[in-house]
């Protein structure tokens, strides 16, 4: 269930406007502004796709042409939105090899996709942890809490355990405060940026009422929120029913899993919804 399902699904990323958005029209970042999109006060709407591997890629200067035709393609289409990591946590292609400790040439690679994005016209949404193990993910976190001594006994304390969330923090507050080696812009500063992603996909099914889940995203949001003001922020979710509406519980493919989209999309930090579609499998 994790990013070989992103490989092999066809996965539709809609993206939603919320009511709690504002819209800047001076502002070159993008805002909603009720149920709409805007940039510079113009609506705006837009196709895209998921890339997870784009900085993966351009860490290699032999590999960077792919990242550049893939912009150059995505631009020529009308694609403007493109959803990538930035995280790739512990084990081969570390961009966090350790807490705190970075791979400065993986982070160089981000830095040349958010510079390409910018060239070609291309906004970026890029998240900041995978629920699955994958990449590193809320497995590896919660591994480097336990080896600092932390009694931890699920992947689920991802999302309670106070080490836990000051890792996850501080990889948080890495990424905003970048300053990009090509353009000199911090990442917070960059409205090629669209939005942030709090995790793609979170799960927490040793809680099915939503409750951890819930309040781990409210705190995350308002940390980002402290920190860059200027863009959007969503959650990274499915799109999964629970308590809150428990009536549409019956339109979830068959299992729940610790989220709940209505209440945890009415968390005011956060700006738009995302729903993650996989019609062959649900």
């Amino acid at each position: 269930m994790g990013e070989k399902r992103v490989l092999c699904s066809l996965v539709l990323l809609a993206l939603l406007a919320f009511l709690h958005g504002s819209a800047s029209d001076s502002s070159s970042f993008a805002r909603t502004s009720g149920t709409h999109f805007v940039v510079n006060g113009v609506p705006f709407f837009s196709d895209g796709f998921n890339a997870y591997w784009l900085m993966l890629k351009a860490s290699d200067p032999t590999q960077r042409d792919k990242v550049s035709s893939t912009f150059q393609q995505a631009s020529s289409f009308g694609m403007s939105v493109i959803r990538t990591w930035a995280f790739s946590d512990g084990g081969d292609g570390a961009l966090q090899y350790s807490p705190g400790s970075y791979n400065e040439e993986m982070f160089e690679g981000l830095d040349f996709v958010i510079s390409e994005a910018k060239r070609h016209g291309v906004y970026l949404i890029l998240s900041f942890v995978n629920n699955y193990a994958d990449f590193g993910g809320r497995k590896q976190y919660v591994q480097w809490a336990k080896d600092v001594g932390q009694p931890l006994s699920s992947d689920d304390d991802f999302y309670s355990n106070d080490v836990v969330k000051e890792l996850y923090k501080n990889h948080v507050k890495t990424v905003l405060t970048r300053v990009n080696t090509i353009t000199g812009v911090a990442y917070k500063d960059d409205p090629t940026i669209f939005a942030w992603e709090l995790i793609n996909e979170p799960r927490c099914e040793s809680d099915l009422s939503g409750r951890t889940l819930q309040n781990w995203i409210a705190e995350m949001a308002d940390y980002v929120k402290s920190i860059d003001s200027n863009h959007m922020l969503e959650i990274g979710l499915e799109g999964f029913y629970g308590e809150s509406d428990p009536e549409k519980k019956q339109f979830n493919p068959g299992y729940e899993v610790g989220t709940d989209f209505i209440s945890n999309n009415m968390i005011s930090r956060i700006d738009f919804t995302t729903i993650h579609a996989y019609p062959d499998q649900w």
